[in-house]
């Protein structure tokens, strides 16, 4: 596991960052409730989960309580993957931040960036950096990040930051449950649930893990006396035991799905022969649907979903597509083809199979929008390949979307007013580059006359560059959608605080993948 986190950390700096009311909105809400959670406390106005805020009391109108913290005592908030000199943040990201507001921030964060965003943000929740100034101890904001990485897809990195905090909270261990549910370890699960004695599981979470471990007497018994006094619903009990003896039930229809679906949920249907399609689920669902237990094209489908959000590396996309020959046409059929030619020809060495396999496989990677992970694999087979017309255009874009960006700007000789400009957005120096268009003009606005959002500067004000960096990322998005002066303003501020070469692959990206509202 570790060093399969290891290479998604890599994958996530390499194509990323160089280097409501009352409280935070709910990140997940589909959690298992395979242990019992503690009676709630006071946390000092800080929810202890982002996806089980506190209620109201009647003491609003009081100060806040004054937070103190030992200063000899590691915080879990510290607890990162990724360190300081490897992210290219600051050890004090959070600075003079409060945890509710950080919270907030990562919670509401939109999930449809651009892809260099989106692994600057992955990146900002891995990263090593000292505890919010009220953090207290409690590791808040720790749950926090781990959340925003389910939510996101991002189950290996979420296990790897709860293992790092040696977790002993029933509340991380839901989530690590979870985890291991949806990555096919539910058996190593069952093991660490009935080795922790202060884990509590409840009846459901039970009544597997004694069936996973071929206790079925126990586990029937389990459901036959929980159902007698009333500890499962009508719905849980009718689907338990399905799950234990589905031979009685040949022929009868399968009970409806629940809404959330849970993983433990989502694994019961799964081993009754009836799974649940991931399509419509959170992604993190898609991760248990890139095993072999799952059809190819299923395969195909969830990890197209899982690269897009840039939470496994494209070599995964790269083995599901060249696996075998494409069973049908149309949609992912088509995709896995054009993509199988492409390889092929690449590998032949043929410029003439290539400049003709190289438009079709970019216009599928287009279609599907992972035409940054398709970079990242041909970025540097294509880069010295002396391509024309049509397939020369589409090797330099591809080039300028990979990690070897620098590399392919310096050999351009390039032509035309676009090329131009994207070769010296790639090198940073807009020296005699004109904007193609409208986006070109404020992107150019960002290097040459920076100006900075009203709250960015006050975040960078105050201390607190961590928050600011989010405010560039939705100034960003919001240029996306039609506001260019949110992507000067964004751009600018991300330059500020640093992260140059995240600006600049930002602006790549906002020229040649037009991500445009």
């Amino acid at each position: 596991m570790r060093n399969r986190v290891l290479g998604l950390v890599a994958c996530i700096l390499g194509t990323g960052a160089a280097a409501q009311e009352g409280g935070p909105l709910s990140a997940i809400d589909w959690l298992s409730q395979s242990v019992a959670t503690p009676a709630a406390q006071d946390t000092g106005g800080v929810p202890i989960a982002i996806d089980e805020p506190p209620v109201a009391d009647q003491g609003g109108a009081l100060p806040e309580p004054v937070a103190t913290t030992s200063l000899d005592a590691p915080s879990p908030d510290a607890v990162g993957l990724i360190a300081p000199a490897v992210s290219g943040l600051p050890r004090d990201l959070w600075g003079a931040g409060l945890t509710r507001e950080i919270s907030e921030a990562l919670v509401g964060h939109p999930d449809d960036a651009l892809p260099a965003l989106r692994q600057l943000f992955l990146t900002i929740l891995l990263a090593e950096a000292q505890a919010p100034v009220d953090a207290g101890g409690r590791g808040d904001l720790l749950q926090v990040r781990i959340d925003k990485l389910l939510a996101l897809g991002a189950l290996e990195q979420a296990a790897a930051l709860i293992e790092a905090a040696s977790p002993t909270s029933p509340e991380l261990f839901r989530r690590a449950f979870d985890v291991s549910l949806l990555t096919g370890a539910e058996d190593r699960a069952c093991e660490k649930m009935a080795a922790a004695p202060h884990l509590a599981p409840t009846v459901p979470a039970r009544i597997f893990c004694l069936a996973r471990s071929g206790d079925w007497d126990t586990a029937a018994l389990t459901l036959h006396s929980a159902t007698a006094i009333g500890q499962l619903s009508a719905d849980q009990a009718a689907l338990l035991s399905r799950f234990l003896d589905p031979d009685l039930f040949e022929g009868e229809p399968v009970p409806a799905a629940p809404s959330p679906v849970t993983p433990l949920d989502w694994k019961i249907y799964e081993a009754i022969g009836e799974p649940l399609p991931t399509d419509r689920l959170p992604l993190a669902f898609s991760y248990a649907e890139i095993s072999p237990k799952a059809g190819w094209k299923a395969q195909i489908e969830a990890a197209e979903r899982l690269t897009r959000g840039g939470t496994i590396p494209p070599n995964v996309i790269l083995g599901l597509y060249t696996e075998r020959a494409p069973a049908a046409s149309g949609g992912v059929w088509d995709r896995a083809a054009a993509f199988q030619r492409f390889e092929t020809a690449l590998n032949s060495g043929d410029l003439a199979r290539i400049s003709t396999a190289l438009p079709p496989v970019w216009a599928k990677m287009q279609e599907a929008e992972l035409e940054v992970p398709f970079a990242v694999l041909f970025g540097k087979a294509l880069v010295d390949l002396p391509l024309e017309g049509e397939a020369s255009d589409i090797a330099l874009r591809v080039g300028l979307l990979s990690p070897y960006r620098d590399t392919v700007a310096t050999r351009l000789q390039p032509e035309g007013q676009v090329e131009v400009f994207l070769a010296a957005l790639a090198l940073g120096d807009l020296t005699g580059a004109v904007p193609p268009d409208s986006l070109g003009r404020a992107i150019s606005a960002a290097f040459r006359t920076p100006r900075l959002p009203a709250r960015g500067q006050e975040l960078l004000d105050g201390n607190r560059t961590g928050e600011a960096i989010l405010v560039a990322i939705d100034s960003i998005s919001r240029g996306v959608q039609g506001d260019l002066n949110g992507v000067t303003e964004g751009l600018s501020l991300l330059r500020a605080v640093g992260l140059e070469g995240v600006a600049r692959r930002t602006a790549l990206e906002l020229m040649i993948l037009e991500r445009r509202g």
